[in-house]
């Protein structure tokens, strides 16, 4: 399991060799369970949940440095109004 502060802490080599490895094992385990070989279901939640959570890393680190922040850029509406 990949914690969300460990993949911060991966260089951008790093990063995209854990999301490589990680789509790799993924696909192994929807193999192993088209082939009925697969015993323990929850692998395959538990990859989904990584991966997402190194391009969630990826995508931070991308928006970071080209443009400031969506939340900062948007008008403030007054209060009580959509």
């Amino acid at each position: 399991m990949m914690e969300i502060a460990k993949a911060r802490t991966l260089s951008e080599r790093e990063l995209t060799d854990e999301l490589a490895s990680a789509r790799r094992h993924l696909y192994d385990l929807r193999f192993q369970l088209a082939t009925r070989q697969l015993t323990d279901y929850s692998q395959i939640a538990q990859t989904r949940r990584d991966i997402a959570r190194l391009l969630t890393v990826q995508t931070e680190r991308g928006l970071g440095e080209q443009r400031p922040r969506a939340a900062d850029t948007r008008p403030r509406s007054p209060e009580g109004t959509r």
